[in-house]
């Protein structure tokens, strides 16, 4: 699965890819001085996100890049829990995925992965964890005083949630991504009162909000497409 993945792309898939690379960098431009390490995190992580929408393993390994770079831009607003979320579970969960996927292709589509569902097992394991790990995070949070603490917490639930459902292949990835979005507009919007050089962090994750809406459409669409060809087969 490892290619070229610009090759592939769709008349609609370049076009959100463009709109949301133009709103990022034009959002860092009215921001002020455009520090390189938030507009880099900006304009990966919007490719990234057209890649995880195709079903492109690519999509992961940009999302590892990404997290490295959004931790970075957090950790100088002090928002540690999404320094901690990022590089404690969702670059090593992308790193998981990015196995994950390569292991599991589709057999109808080519450069895409096999959308999986999950089994009784795999979602007990995943409500289970996902308590488990918020209540750690929760707690590392508090004693390190984030800013916005129950945003924070929200934030590593519905991001938690996103991983695990993407590394389990579930198309349901993407509203669990979506609502993690919601959650940082916010957060940011809150950061951005008190430094503007943030409000390209908003544009992002709104960016990053359509391509996750997308993304459910598309791997729903391909899920179906999936089942149908293994009932024919």
């Amino acid at each position: 699965m490892l290619h070229n993945p610009f090759s592939g792309l769709k008349k609609r898939e370049r076009c959100l890819w463009i709109i949301s690379l133009i709103v990022v960098a034009v959002s860092n431009i009215l921001a002020g001085k455009a520090d390189p390490v938030t507009l880099s995190a900006t304009l990966i992580g919007v490719t990234a996100l057209i890649f995880v929408a195709r079903g492109d393993v690519w999509g992961q390994i940009l999302t590892v890049v990404f997290s490295v770079l959004y931790a970075i831009t957090s950790y100088s607003f002090r928002y540690y829990g999404e320094m901690i979320t990022y590089m404690g579970m969702t670059a090593p969960i992308a790193v998981f995925s990015i196995i994950t996927w390569l292991k599991n292709p589709s057999a109808e589509e080519k450069n895409t992965v096999h959308i999986s569902r999950l089994n009784r097992r795999t979602a007990v394991i995943m409500v289970f964890s996902c308590a488990a790990v918020t209540a750690v995070f929760g707690y590392v949070l508090k004693i390190l005083d984030t800013p916005n603490l129950i945003i924070s917490i929200i934030s590593i639930v519905t991001s938690y949630l996103a991983s695990y459902l993407m590394m389990y292949r579930n198309s349901y990835y993407a509203l669990a991504y979506a609502a993690n979005d919601v959650v940082l507009i916010i957060l940011w919007v809150l950061a951005s009162m008190d430094n503007i050089s943030y409000l390209p962090m908003i544009a992002c994750f709104a960016m990053f909000l359509a391509n996750d809406i997308y993304g459910f459409v598309s791997w729903k669409k391909r899920e179906k497409r999936q089942r149908k060809a293994y009932c024919e087969n």
